[in-house]
């Protein structure tokens, strides 16, 4: 493990070490679990834009058409 420094404000740091002493453990440790929870509940980026697939075109062909789609000059 590496040390390092945070800023939080007054509230959190209370909300944590309340938590902290509930469950018996350090605040160090209620900050670790928080941000490994965090990180993994974070999907990294895929490269898709998240709109993908989320609408119907109606087409039931568009893959079999996709060169005639994508290749063809829109100025034509």
């Amino acid at each position: 493990m590496r040390r390092t420094s945070l800023f939080l404000d007054e509230q959190l740091i209370k909300r944590m070490q309340k938590l902290a002493h509930t469950r018996g453990v350090s605040f160090a440790t209620v900050v670790r679990e928080a941000l490994a929870q965090y990180a993994a509940d974070v999907e990294p980026a895929s490269g898709v834009p998240s709109i993908a697939g989320r609408f119907a075109s109606g087409h039931t062909d568009t893959s079999e058409r996709v060169d005639e789609l994508l290749w063809h000059d829109p100025h034509a």
